[in-house]
């Protein structure tokens, strides 16, 4: 499951985030990032997936 949740976060990092912490002050601030930059996103979504084992 870890592994799907870091595939999805490389893809689309907002969804990897959904699947760990849900909609939360975490998501919106992935969408932000993903919206100001594609790898920013992709970083927070792994450190969130990470984090949150």
């Amino acid at each position: 499951m870890e592994l799907l949740k870091i595939i999805m976060a490389v893809i689309l990092p907002p969804v990897g985030v959904f699947f760990q912490v849900g909609i939360g002050m975490h998501f919106w601030l992935n969408i932000l990032l993903t919206l100001l930059g594609y790898i920013p996103g992709i970083v927070h979504a792994i450190w969130v997936i990470a984090k949150n084992k």
